[in-house]
């Protein structure tokens, strides 16, 4: 499945943190707040009305059955009080007339009675027909509130879907930038809403990340561009000097410098994308050794399986240098380098890793804390640099019994990253 269809598939699962399906829910419960609240007024209202209504029938029918009785000379509609419900006995109890609405079983009705000259009369009207109406209505209702949910849901899911798409096309492109892809920009947008808006700010981060990013780097450059020529007359100049223990202090200084500016001009190619993998066939475990051997300290080397790839042999050896270097400055002994098939690993015997390297990678300038000892924090962004022109990976991690361990997976096909 590819990426765009991974991405559609997330889009519309369900997800109770999505901001999309949050709107979806919101709207699906206004639109339920308000069928209910409607379906109730509609409800009150027509019983209301159904109530007055039936309460008029029935006066009316008592009165035209009175009226009927006495112009044929008969009694009226008499009822006895075991008849009516209680509640109507209790209105007409010293006289008067009144209505009661009784329903059922075994049907609704409507109760009107009168109590006159001693005599009690009264007569119902069956509501049957009002209460079937009022159901029906009820149905109706109900029916077409689910229909529009089941349309205005959809719907509104459907609509949420551009703006989602809109805020996740930003998140992948903040995503990018974070993960160093500083190129990443989510492009123009259209509409002048808060997405486009969020859009344009986080291109604009990345401009002017990329602008400051740039500045520090050319600012790096031109400082070791700068040091290198009086820091070779420096060298020569401390070469000259007469043997003696104040000399053999200056030229270890100088040496420490003369490197620091050398690391400097390499990252600043690093950085400027100038460094190109000139890979060839390279036997990996005779590689690392004659790497370490070359660094002048004790490392124990083990092979299992090497392979002979291909890569930049030069590249590699720089990576494996330094790698061996950080474990003797940052670390402790024993160091241990195992190569085995396309991987090779340097581990220490020290404090291990900081954790702030762990989480973000090595970057210059910073060797975690004071006890890892000196340096620049240079060595390693220089592997690391390094290791992705040749299209290597390189993970930092600490062992479980202590120790820093850098593990550098060589590419299969022996791809560089520039390729």
């Amino acid at each position: 499945m590819s990426g765009g269809r991974r991405g559609a598939v997330a889009g519309l699962v369900p997800h109770p943190r999505s901001l999309r399906w949050k709107i979806v829910l919101l709207v699906a419960l206004a639109c339920a707040s308000m069928a209910l609240t409607v379906g109730v007024l509609v409800h009150e209202s027509v019983l209301r009305r159904s109530l007055n209504e039936g309460g008029a029938r029935a006066t009316a029918s008592l009165e035209k059955a009175l009226e009927e009785a006495a112009a044929a000379g008969e009694e009226g509609p008499l009822a006895s009080p075991g008849e009516l419900p209680d509640p109507l006995l209790r209105q007409i109890e010293h006289g008067g007339e009144a209505t009661f609405y009784e329903n059922g079983p075994p049907a609704p009705v409507f109760w009107a009675a009168r109590r006159e000259g001693g005599k009690l009369y009264a007569v119902e009207v069956d509501m049957t027909a009002d209460l079937l109406t009022r159901q029906a209505l009820d149905r109706h209702m109900w029916k077409y509130s689910l229909l529009t949910l089941g349309v205005v849901v959809p719907a509104t899911a459907l609509a949420s879907e551009l703006p989602a798409r809109r805020l996740r096309r930003v998140a992948r492109t903040a995503r990018r930038i974070t993960a160093g892809d500083l190129d990443a920009r989510t492009g123009p947008v259209r509409g002048g809403d808060e997405v486009a808006e969020i859009s344009a700010v986080v291109d604009s981060m990345a401009d002017s990340l990329q602008r400051r990013i740039d500045t520090e780097q050319r600012f790096t450059a031109d400082v070791a561009h700068e040091l290198r020529t009086p820091l070779m007359g420096l060298v020569t100049s401390a070469e000259l000097l007469p043997e003696g223990e104040v000399t053999d202090l200056v030229q270890g200084r100088v040496r420490v410098l003369r490197d620091l500016v050398e690391d400097l001009l390499e990252i600043s190619r690093l950085d400027a994308g100038a460094e190109r993998s000139r890979p060839g066939p390279v036997d990996l475990a005779g590689l690392v050794r004659d790497a370490v051997r070359r660094t002048g300290l004790a490392a124990r080397v083990s092979g299992q399986d090497a392979a002979v790839v291909e890569t930049d042999p030069r590249r590699l050896d720089r990576i494996v240098s330094n790698l061996v270097v950080n474990a003797h400055r940052h670390g402790a002994g024993p160091v241990e380098v195992v190569v085995a098939g396309r991987t090779v690993t340097v581990r220490d015997h020290g404090p291990g890793f900081p954790p702030d390297l762990l989480a973000h990678g090595p970057q210059r300038f910073r060797t975690g804390t004071a006890e890892r000892g000196r340096g620049h924090g240079l060595g390693l962004t220089i592997a690391s640099g390094q290791a992705k022109v040749i299209g290597a990976a390189l993970d930092f991690a600490n062992a479980p019994d202590g120790g820093a361990v850098a593990t550098l997976r060589l590419p299969e096909d022996g791809t560089p990253a520039d390729a």
